[in-house]
């Protein structure tokens, strides 16, 4: 598994040198790369796997750049950038593949420098533009949270607290203790969602920094499931740590924990009373898994992609009733991205979920 995604570079042309010439100039930078020999092939392509950037041919037969650049316009790849290759120093050539839409080009014979520079160019203005749009998604997602999850969370808690302080004479013990469970459990789930959005807010400011230790992950993920271990019992969940005593994990704790906190309430959240959450890992040679597991109420496949971005307006009950905001898993995958690992989910209806992180192996 690659922890990192690098960019992938779709390079169009019908000529076997060109296509060579510029694979082992763009591999040798690091870029994945894809390539087709024809207009038509690279409709294709894009089908089967978006790239981050596209060097197109002009001039090619049956179907040339242009033509092309047009029909990707049609395709999951319409706001993907487009260099245009080309062997024209005209100026209404280049004119009219700007008019079309393409962010530059390029002439033939290339130049290493000029490519690889503005390959990194506009791969970099494409990830600033993805980064600035999952922000303002972000932070309206925020402001939706402050004034309504917030807002009813500290509502609930003033209103019972309200009713219990005027009848409190009144009423008999176990009354009061249904109160006060009530105004406990709001208070926490008010709690952790402030605790999320401060940790949120320091990653956006740059205030949240990387501290790399190295940690025994059993230990941690004891420590992990003692905070939860009240919830689970009241719902009659088991809590079963699998980890062996011999797994060593190099990571900022503070954002681990912060990861294993979100992971293990959303399990016991989504799994039926008698259920079970386990944690599992797995060493490979480079990174170590964690797997946070339970037997509950599954994911619809359409939903899985949204999980970890702003654009998740999925309001799932939990099997107790319990409400979340989404805002837990976009800051785990942060947190995890952020040390250089990588965070994902497997899931199926009615059987559970397994949400699963990487993280890099510590340095013999």
């Amino acid at each position: 598994m690659e922890l990192l995604k690098k960019p992938l570079i779709l390079i169009v042309d019908d000529t076997h040198e060109n296509l060579q010439v510029l694979s082992n100039i763009l591999h040798a930078k690091g870029y994945n790369i894809s390539i087709s020999t024809s207009g038509k092939s690279a409709l294709e392509s894009v089908n089967t796997e978006i790239p981050d950037l596209i060097l197109l041919d002009i001039q090619m037969p049956e179907m040339d750049g242009y033509e092309t650049f047009k029909a990707l316009k049609n395709t999951n790849a319409k706001d993907i950038p487009v260099i245009f290759l080309t062997v024209f120093a005209e100026s209404d050539k280049i004119v009219q593949a700007f008019d079309l839409g393409a962010v530059d080009y390029i002439t033939k014979p290339f130049n290493t420098t000029e490519l690889t520079s503005r390959v990194a160019t506009h791969l970099e203005i494409k990830m600033s533009r993805e980064k600035l749009i999952e922000l303002n998604a972000t932070k309206e997602k925020l402001f939706s949270i402050i004034s309504h999850d917030l807002k009813n969370s500290l509502g609930s808690v003033l209103g019972l607290s309200n009713i219990l302080l005027k009848n409190i004479d009144d009423y008999p013990l176990d009354k009061i203790q249904e109160f006060i469970s009530h105004i406990h459990n709001n208070s926490k789930k008010t709690y952790e969602l402030l605790e999320n959005l401060l940790d949120w807010s320091r990653l956006q400011t740059g205030k949240f920094t990387n501290k790399i230790e190295k940690y025994n992950l059993k230990t941690e993920v004891d420590n992990t499931c003692m905070l939860y271990s009240d919830i689970a019992k009241d719902k009659n969940i088991t809590l079963q740590n699998n980890i062996t005593s011999d797994i060593d994990i190099c990571c900022d704790i503070d954002m681990t924990k912060t990861v294993l906190r979100n992971l293990l309430s959303n399990a016991i959240k989504f799994t039926n009373p008698k259920g079970m959450v386990s944690i599992n890992a797995l060493e490979n040679i480079s990174h170590v898994e964690i797997h946070v597991n339970d037997n509950g109420v599954g994911i619809e496949a359409e939903n899985i992609p949204r999980l970890f971005s702003a654009e998740n307006n999925i309001s799932t009950p939990g099997t107790g009733g319990e409400r979340g905001t989404g805002l837990g898993l976009m800051l785990c995958k942060e947190l995890i991205e952020k040390q250089g690992g990588k965070i994902w989910v497997e899931s199926e209806l009615e059987k559970g979920s397994t949400f699963k992180f990487a993280l890099p192996k510590c340095d013999e």
